[in-house]
């Protein structure tokens, strides 16, 4: 009995997590058959009869003896058309057909019965776990070449078919014309142009849109319908700088799984703004079969902005409260676990009332009995607002307050211009740290190097001891007041600048 064995890679994804998967081919003179082993799903299983029959049309039919395909390691769950390619080009190493088939190449792609290779979801994180591993080079389908070739340091190379690939690696065969699959394309709506100057009689929740913006904070707002809070939220992503090259890789690979294809890359922070319907799974992330990424994911390294946050229910509010800490959030199924990045800018909105009128200086009274009123800002629970670090009151507008603040209000242009200045203060404060923004720094840093000037925190302090600010609100002042020294271009945090960053916390 003669034996013969083909290895290729092919990549596994879990999340947005690659790990490369060892894909071993064994032929073996015995009845002919057919097996894919190594915990396949069910799409991954069906693979058989479309290596077969794109084989055939490739002129490299499978041979009549038995072949097992191992995915290794086997203990890892496996799902997806995404290793048909690697499967097709193992048997065919295997084979002798391809003979420069090999693990230093990883091999990402669905087989059609025609032969062709078509493009699949997630191929950007694939390709940088191969590159990750060591892998030199990895073969993608032509319809997947464009959103591969963002990730820099390996040799991406685009095919059309199996015919194509097999000759690549060796197979004597003529090359035939083939007309690639290619994604279809995803139209996503124009980012609208926001000025922050449309903004009229907001002062204050003008400046906490530009602290949000410099120091990367949480921020809510509450007021009556109208007042301009859609308005204001709407306006921090332009007043956000662009994106490192590394934050911009991390947002293309959540694209790029979430099925985006060649609009993956993009230089902007991502802006995310979920219906109050929206389930946990969604907005977490999630599913029953293959883990996707939820709109805190795809808002990462940008803004995720929930409108009427009171409508939402209370348990999917709540499932924020680990990924504003951690900036990550880990989602664990019975078929597995996946982790997804969650670094994102939460902006809450939100009306006093059922009827929107509660507190309001002027216009109709409010309906609501205090216990209705207290029920529906219960929905947002202590611990959830206790890491918002910005929290003001968006009042109703007169025609007082418009010809007041007329012409006050700055550009966008100007507002980003200081966000950009005080963003690079905060690089070069924190470099070495791994922090980015005053938002990331930890308390310990804030009471040792970050520490405000000698006596500035004395309002913070008393109220800790009297119990109406919490250890993660102290911390979150802090943080506040750090911005806030940033924008002013203070060397550190004094009494100014902790009474302005308490005041925007306590704004309501």
């Amino acid at each position: 009995m003669t034996t013969d064995i083909g290895r290729a890679s092919a990549i596994a994804l879990v999340g947005v997590q690659g790990r490369v998967i060892e894909v071993e081919a064994h032929l073996t003179s015995q009845l002919p058959g057919f097996s894919i082993i190594g915990l396949p799903d069910a799409a991954l299983g069906e693979a058989r009869e479309r290596v077969r029959s794109a084989s055939a049309v490739a002129d490299c039919p499978l041979p009549a003896r038995r072949i097992t395909v191992n995915l290794t390691p086997a203990s890892i769950p496996k799902r997806g058309s995404g290793f048909d390619l690697a499967i097709a080009m193992a048997i065919l190493g295997a084979e002798g057909v391809a003979p420069g088939v090999s693990r230093s190449v990883a091999y990402i792609g669905e087989l059609g019965l025609d032969g062709r290779v078509r493009p699949v979801p997630g191929v950007i994180p694939m390709v940088i776990a191969a590159r990750d591993a060591g892998v030199r080079t990895a073969v993608v389908p032509v319809g997947n070449l464009e959103e591969a070739r963002i990730v820099p340091g390996i040799d991406v190379v685009g095919t059309p078919s199996l015919r194509a690939t097999a000759i690549t690696a060796g197979a004597l065969l003529p090359p035939v014309e083939t007309e690639p699959v290619l994604q279809p394309a995803v139209l996503e709506p124009a980012p609208e142009a926001h000025d922050l100057a449309d903004v009229i009689g907001n002062a204050v929740g003008v400046r906490a849109v530009i602290a949000a913006a410099a120091g990367g904070h949480h921020m809510f707002l509450l007021g009556p319908p109208g007042a301009g809070k859609t308005m204001l939220a709407e306006r921090l992503p332009g007043l956000l700088p662009d994106l490192e090259p590394d934050a911009a890789l991390e947002v293309a690979a959540v694209r790029s799984v979430s099925g985006l294809g060649n609009q993956s890359w993009c230089t902007r922070p991502p802006w995310e703004a979920p219906h109050h319907s929206s389930s946990a799974t969604a907005l977490i992330g999630g599913g029953s079969g293959l883990l996707r990424p939820g709109a805190v994911s795809r808002a990462t390294r940008g803004v995720l902005f929930l409108d009427e946050a009171t409508e939402f229910p209370r348990a999917v509010l709540d499932a924020l409260r680990q990924p504003l800490e951690s900036g990550r959030i880990t989602i664990h199924r019975s078929v597995g676990s996946a982790e997804f990045p969650a670094r994102c800018q939460v902006v809450l909105a939100a009306n006093p009332c059922p009827c929107g009128n509660a507190g309001s200086r002027g216009g109709p009274l409010c309906s609501c009995s205090p216990s209705t009123v207290r029920k529906y800002l219960g929905r947002i629970s202590g611990p959830l607002l206790d890491r918002i670090d910005i929290r003001v009151a968006v009042p109703r507008v007169t025609t007082g307050t418009i010809r007041a603040a007329e012409g006050t209000a700055p550009t966008t242009a100007a507002a980003a211009e200081r966000v950009r200045a005080a963003r690079q203060r905060m690089r070069e404060r924190l470099r070495g740290t791994g922090w980015t923004c005053n938002a990331e720094v930890t308390g310990p840093w804030l009471r040792a190097e970050g520490r405000a000037a000698a006596g500035a925190t004395s309002s913070l302090d008393r109220a800790l001891d009297f119990g109406t600010l919490t250890m993660r609100g102290w911390d979150r002042v802090m943080r506040l007041a750090w911005t806030m020294a940033d924008l002013g271009d203070v060397a550190r945090p004094g009494q100014d600048e902790v009474r302005r960053a308490l005041a925007l916390r306590s704004a309501l």
